[in-house]
């Protein structure tokens, strides 16, 4: 793997959960952080925790993602401050549980701003000053969901489809600028992400659930070795290679099957 000492690296959603452990893992690596996310107390914590640990330059900036205009906010602070950014964790997100139709489309909409609109925003504000520089890695976490239309989780689905799509063509187009893209796509983990979704964890869901600590290690390894997309869990990869070669009118019902049952 890359040498990755004294190189800035952003994570986005880095209060909890893989954020949180993406950052843990860069900074045992020897890389300065800059932590982004709503919640100041827990980055702050973090942040702490690191500095005493590893002797790491770390700088906490709280800001919300899921608002309109944050991600070039976020990128002109750090302009500001003199920070390159050599590795950016494209990990801030959120998941809306239910009935499409009955959910309010305020909080989809949100939902899609961040997923969608600030993870692209960001990507293009990075990504043209890492082309420029002639180097550079981002990693964007999409979902196994991504891999299939999946009731319940309809919008959200569909959204780290797009973040699936958007990085495989990015890795490729960046090759020749020496700038890597990655794709993580979890399966279920032991975040905040359930109950910000509005679900209760189901008996599958709990067999199938893998720890933060293991998601951001496999993904940081890909992302380092400069692999295109990363399936943490032999079961979660079993799993979507049985769903995906089921007849498509099927795909939808199993996957809802999946995430209720």
């Amino acid at each position: 793997m890359i040498d990755i000492k004294k190189k800035w690296a952003l994570v986005t959603g880095a209060s909890s959960g893989i954020g949180a452990e993406f950052a843990r893992l860069l900074a045992q690596r020897g890389a300065n952080l800059v932590l982004a996310a709503r919640s100041t107390p827990a980055m702050e914590t973090l942040a702490n925790e690191l500095r005493s640990l590893h002797g790491v330059d770390i700088v906490v900036e709280p800001i919300d993602l899921a608002q309109s205009g944050a991600a070039s906010e976020l990128s002109r602070r750090l302009a500001r401050q003199g920070i390159v950014i050599d590795i950016l964790i494209n990990n801030a997100g959120f998941g809306v549980f239910g009935d499409f139709h009955q959910q309010p489309i305020e909080r989809t909409l949100e939902m899609l701003q961040l997923n969608i609109t600030s993870l692209t925003e960001l990507t293009h504000l990075f990504a043209a000053q890492m082309a420029d520089r002639g180097g550079g890695h981002i990693l964007l976490v999409a979902s196994i969901l991504g891999y299939q239309a999946t009731p319940g989780y309809a919008a959200y689905a569909a959204s780290k489809a797009y973040v699936l799509q958007f990085g495989e063509a990015l890795h490729v187009e960046l090759a020749s600028r020496n700038v890597c893209i990655t794709v993580l796509s979890p399966g279920v983990t032991q975040t905040a992400f359930l109950s910000v979704s509005g679900q209760a964890s189901t008996r599958f869901q709990r067999v199938m659930m893998m720890a933060p600590h293991a998601v951001a290690a496999e993904g940081l390894a890909a992302l380092l070795a400069r692999r295109t997309v990363i399936m943490p869990g032999f079961a979660n990869r079993l799993m979507t290679l049985m769903n995906r070669i089921a007849p498509r009118a099927l795909q939808s019902r199993i996957a809802g099957f999946l995430m209720t049952h």
